[in-house]
């Protein structure tokens, strides 16, 4: 049933039409007509999970479990290591119980190699000894753990009994060797959330805000009984969950996304304190409709442009675009 689901997953994602508003819009930053710069050398690199990357781009959680799926996964996989950039798996829970579905994610490692970053992905309230299966299964550098409420509400046959995760998640925090990342899947984490995650000993935390892949609308889709299109707009958009948590901890680092679709979303998610930008849901979509060429050529272009938009602020590397001033306009100030 969870291999027809992941299949179902993907192709509901590409028959999804509501388009909800991350407020990325609303961050106005300052044009530098004098930046004394040579754009050869900007320096698009950071250091992530202990290891250095060449862009501050994270090829986030979609899929795995089934041949289908392994094949996005080989070609997710390439682009992360021909462009050195961090990559985290789908949710490994289907390969718990199933090995025939562990290749669609082993894949993933043996493509990237031991000098690259996987992250492993399973459910609040994978038992520690999932999570030690989940993340040898890939040798990961790194677990993230979904938190994905409102998926399951809406899924026919989705969890309904949520008591015990922040429990489990600080067990987990506290036994295993590697980071904890959790990380919503389209909802959005908002201060108050974050400060609980903290208190339990997690350092990593993945906002996916609201105005990316909508799994309401994913799962209403496959739900025949009840009609959830209400629900649609349910969500904290990204940039303000972004800003909710900026400068919360100092030791505690974002990742952004949710909604995050161009160079332009990149800049903006690292301004506003996130030390990197994960993008899933448009990837994906390059890459089932014109293969793995035009996946490629979408990053390559968001590439070019992320560093096009650093020479016009006047940033020589990530560290200094970290500290870009920048204006809340809008809805999103309204929030604030």
């Amino acid at each position: 049933m969870r291999r027809v689901r992941k299949k179902e997953h993907i192709e509901n994602y590409l028959k999804t039409s509501f388009k909800g508003d991350t407020l990325m819009g609303d961050i106005y930053l300052p044009h530098n007509a004098l930046p004394e710069l040579d754009f050869e050398d900007i320096d698009t690199s950071i250091s992530f999970l202990g290891k250095k990357v060449d862009y501050p781009i994270l090829i986030n959680a979609m899929t795995g479990g089934s041949v289908f799926t392994q094949e996005i996964n080989k070609d997710l996989a390439t682009l992360a290591k021909e462009l050195n950039i961090p990559m985290a798996v789908g949710s490994q829970t289907i390969a718990l119980d199933d090995e025939q579905s562990k290749e669609s994610f082993k894949i993933v490692r043996e493509i990237i190699g031991p000098e690259g970053i996987v992250i492993s992905n399973l459910s609040g309230l994978a038992s520690l000894d999932d999570v030690n299966k989940a993340m040898e299964m890939v040798n990961a550098d790194a677990l993230q753990i979904h938190l994905n409420l409102a998926q399951e509400l809406v899924m026919e046959e989705g969890d309904r009994n949520f008591k015990g995760i922040l429990k489990n998640i600080e067990l987990v925090a506290n036994k295993i060797d590697k980071p904890l990342i959790v990380k919503e899947v389209g909802f959005g984490i908002s201060r108050d959330v974050a400060e609980k995650l903290y208190n339990v000993g997690v350092r990593y935390i993945d906002v996916s805000g609201y105005g990316g892949t909508n799994f309401i609308e994913i799962e209403n889709l496959r739900n025949h009984e009840l009609d959830f299109t209400e629900l649609y707009s349910w969500g904290i958009p990204t940039a303000l969950s972004l800003l909710q948590l900026n400068g919360m901890k100092e030791d505690l680092s974002i990742i952004a996304s949710g909604g995050l679709r161009t160079s332009m979303d990149i800049v903006k998610s690292l301004v506003l304190g996130a030390e990197i930008a994960g993008i899933s849901g448009e990837l994906l979509a390059y890459l089932v409709h014109g293969g793995y060429p035009n996946a490629k050529e979408y990053l390559e272009g968001t590439i070019n442009k992320l560093k096009i938009i650093m020479m016009l602020l006047g940033k020589e590397n990530i560290k200094s675009l970290r500290n870009t001033e920048y204006k809340v306009t809008g809805k999103l100030r309204e929030l604030l």
